[in-house]
């Protein structure tokens, strides 16, 4: 991963951003994830941070022990959370929200 990336002129925007491969939001290269051998990939940091959330579920299905286990709680436990909209109510969404930022 220490390539530096490579941007052709096609990724770049007029304003000089680029665009997120997942969600297609557009921030300038700096602030994007970039993938090692694939330079012209980019992931803004909400789909960085939602792929190794992806990845760490990925990994502990095939894991025991309470680390494992508490992962995986917490991770029913959002998607419960947001099944049922807690997430965006005016009084503890956005508590939530920032909870989720720091929990598995």
């Amino acid at each position: 991963m220490s390539a530096e990336p490579v941007i052709t002129d096609s990724d770049v925007h007029d304003d000089g951003s680029v665009g997120c491969w997942c969600c297609d939001t557009r921030d300038v290269p700096d602030r994007m994830v970039h993938l090692g051998n694939h330079p012209e990939v980019h992931l803004c940091l909400r789909c960085a941070h939602f792929v190794h959330q992806q990845a760490w579920q990925i990994e502990d299905e095939g894991r025991g022990g309470p680390a494992a286990f508490a992962r995986d709680r917490f991770r029913n436990l959002r998607a419960e959370v947001m099944r049922r909209g807690w997430h965006q109510n005016r009084f503890i969404g956005g508590r939530l929200r920032w909870l989720g930022k720091y929990l598995p």
